[in-house]
């Protein structure tokens, strides 16, 4: 008999016990004593799907793993090109290196990733996961050793975000033997990139650390400088025992900016203008987290997971209007004038806009194996106290460069969330499992303004104002195993996202209590290996909003508070993927392996929805939801020699999109809406591994075709594909 009690105590809030008691019976699959010491474990950190062999046929929903094989042969810029391999993602470039994710799931907006939770070895990492899920920092794919994706209904023991699905970044562990690399990529435009990684184990004490550094002078028209480092260690306390820690610090200057180029510049073929040379983003992150694991026995452990984090995101914009009559001008202009709104007209003056980010949370976890009856179960439950709190400040300038100036808005936003979730899987078969599951999410958050600009007079204030969310997120999914890595699963859950905390308090103080995102997932599909070299996946899904939040910040190319609980809509769609190892289906030395995986997806607003424009108001029931192309298409073709010689192509197809509301198709001079024309990329990558020098040679050529397309209006005029990029690149083993 195994008893467990959790205590989570909040002054004035909450105080929650759970007791689980449970007599339990474990399954042995030989006749041998189980091996319980602690050295046979991985790390100790949160997996989203996990690493046992065939550990995809248990997961009841859609879920992929990029491997550090994938990633080797990709030799990828950003991740956006990891991302585009994986069924029903959808990854905007923004700068053409990854710096800022933007990353959309079957159909939901991509802009800065919000309706997706992003997790480093388990750990939530964008500026505040309930408030504020922005992506403005990015793990760099340089140091990843492998990436998980999980769209299901597995998704619920994660949170706050269950809408869109789950990204988890898993970086290399230390060693068990000395091992280290030195990793460098050299392109055009002063682009370099070093990664310089050592491991080892001494005892019962592991470590890994990585040092990455990366920079480009003009990049097309980006320039950045970004350190970072992070570190892993893996302490055995006990046979029973194991401690995880990571620390890591991240430092990145770039001339990142939201304006782009008009369509008159566009149509005159000034694909690649630098219309803000003097905006500067600057982003420095310190984050650690430790996390302890205990066995009770083999099938019973206890992970506890602490964590803490600070993002500080400081960034100069010049200001700018798009019209002759706009003041304070410093004589640059871009575009056409002769065309109304065909013109960017820069000003004499910043908007600084500096916020910092404070994050920490604890959250034990607790799995057990049980018999009910003749009947196995795996129990999987816990919880999790995050706080957060969020500084912010617009500084004006009063130059077209000045990082200080005058004070305009100044506000502490701050949030407590507590949430439990638990899942059950229950094995009716060897084959057959039905895993019932449900997430309890509490959050309370409250907007503090003490200087604002209010009735067109800068004024300080005290206008306090907040609210409380709960929510309740069941979830069911089933999985059948066919065979050895084929199987048929099945699952539906409840989508939530909640409100971010700036729009659900105006600058007012008025609580508008905003509900939470909302939806209900659907889907059905089927993991097949019909034989050794053959692999398929097919998955038909259904997102069904009762209320989906429109976002209306500047990045998402709004201004002000914007509609708030938009109403219904519906994605629907499905995906595919395929493989298939010529090499093998022929015992051939070499290895073809040929692959492609494609999404079909129809995004619209289902529900009456009326919207003003000019005099009128339209109704937009039936229309594409902005930044949700129909098709996505992805396939690779790579061939390895015996010899170390290997060459992959890949491609990469984006169906027509919409930039609004009203669906627009001809597109407006300024070039903040109108359609975007689908577009074809392709890749190439060679790699040689020199064994006698322990080092592999590779050089890579993205958009070989040097194509021009439009991957973004958004948030302030054309965004533009980068175009043909050249590196080479050496990775030296120590």
């Amino acid at each position: 008999m195994i008893t467990v009690r959790f205590f989570l105590i909040q002054s004035g809030a909450m105080i929650l016990m759970l007791t689980l008691s449970a007599s339990v019976r474990v399954h042995a699959q030989t006749t041998e004593p189980a091996d319980t010491t602690i050295h046979s474990y991985e790390m100790p950190q949160v997996d989203i799907i996990g690493r046992k062999p065939g550990i995809l046929g248990r997961v009841p929903g859609s879920a992929s793993i990029v491997t550090t094989k994938d990633l080797q042969q990709l030799t990828p810029l950003s991740g956006n090109e990891v991302f585009r391999t994986v069924t029903g993602l959808h990854a905007v470039d923004e700068e053409g290196v990854g710096l800022r994710l933007n990353l959309g799931v079957r159909g939901l907006d991509p802009d800065r990733s919000r309706s997706v939770l992003m997790l480093e070895d388990g750990v939530p990492i964008a500026l505040a996961p309930y408030g504020e899920p922005e992506m403005y920092y990015t793990p760099s794919i340089d140091r990843m050793a492998r990436l998980e994706v999980l769209k299901g209904s597995g998704s619920i023991l994660f949170g706050p975000q269950t809408i869109g699905g789950v990204i988890n970044y898993i970086t290399a562990d230390p060693p068990a033997t000395p091992s280290g690399s030195i990793t460098s990529r050299f392109g055009k435009d002063g682009f370099f990139t070093t990664l310089v990684r050592y491991g080892t184990t001494s005892g019962n004490v592991g470590v890994q650390v990585n040092l990455l550094r990366r920079q480009a002078d003009n990049l097309v028209t980006t320039r950045f400088r970004l350190n970072d480092l992070s570190s892993k260690f893996k302490i055995i306390l006990s046979d029973q025992s194991s401690l995880g820690l990571k620390i890591s610090a991240y430092d990145e200057t770039s001339n990142s900016t939201y304006v782009g180029i008009t369509q008159t510049m566009y149509d005159r073929g000034e694909y690649f203008v630098n219309v803000a040379p003097h905006d500067e983003l600057v982003i420095r992150r310190y984050s650690g987290s430790a996390t302890y694991d205990y066995v009770f026995a083999p099938d019973v452990n206890l992970r506890t997971t602490v964590f803490g984090y600070t993002t500080s995101r400081n960034w100069r914009r010049q200001e700018f209007g798009r019209t002759s009559s706009t003041t304070n001008l410093t004589g640059v202009i871009f575009g056409d004038t002769t065309v109304p709104g065909g013109a960017i007209y820069m000003r004499n003056q910043t908007g600084n806009r500096n916020r910092q980010f404070e994050v920490a949370g604890i959250e034990p976890r607790f799995s057990m194996g049980y018999q009910l009856g003749e009947l196995k179960n795996e129990l999987d439950l816990g919880f999790r106290f995050l706080y957060e709190r969020a500084f912010e400040q617009l500084v004006l300038g009063t130059t077209f460069n000045s990082s200080s100036g005058n004070m305009r808005e100044d506000e502490i936003r701050t949030g407590y969330a507590r949430s439990a979730f638990a899942q059950n899987r229950l094995h009716l078969t060897d084959n057959f499992i039905i895993s019932p599951g449900v997430r309890v999410e509490s959050f309370s958050y409250e907007r503090n303004i003490m200087r604002g600009l209010f009735n067109n007079t800068v004024r300080d204030t005290t206008v306090i104002a907040g609210s409380d969310l709960f929510q309740v997120i069941p979830g069911l999914g089933l999985s059948y195993q066919l065979s050895e890595g084929s199987s048929v699963f099945a699952g539906v859950h409840r989508g939530f996202a909640p409100p971010r905390v700036k729009d659900a308090v105006t600058s007012s103080g008025e609580a508008l209590n905003l509900d939470a995102e909302l939806s209900w997932n659907y889907e059905m599909g089927m993991r097949l290996t019909p034989s050794e070299v053959i692999t398929l996946e097919l998955t038909g899904f259904l997102l069904d909003f009762s209320n989906q939040i429109i976002p209306v910040s500047q990045s998402s190319g709004g201004t002000g508070t914007g509609l708030v609980n938009g109403g219904r809509s519906r994605h629907i769609g499905a995906e595919a993927g395929f493989g298939i190892d010529f090499g093998r289906v022929f015992s051939s030395e070499y290895s073809l392996l040929v692959s492609t995986n494609a999404t079909l997806v129809r995004a619209t607003y289902s529900a009456d929805r009326f919207i003003a424009e000019g005099t009128d108001r339209i109704n937009v029931r039936g229309n594409s939801l902005p930044y949700a192309p129909k098709v996505l298409i992805s396939g690779s073709v790579a061939l390895s020699a015996p010899f170390g010689a290997a060459i992959q192509i890949t491609g990469n197809y984006v169906g027509k999109q919409f930039t609004d509301e009203f669906s627009t198709v001809t597109a407006t001079a300024n070039g903040l809406s109108g359609e975007l024309p689908g577009y074809f990329v392709m890749d190439l990558s060679v790699r040689y591994s020199a064994v006698p020098l322990n080092s592999i040679f590779s050089l890579s050529v993205k958009n070989v075709f040097d194509d021009k397309y439009i991957v973004s209006r958004r948030p302030a005029g054309i965004k533009v594909g980068l175009p043909r990029f050249v590196t080479a690149g050496i990775d030296i083993g120590l």
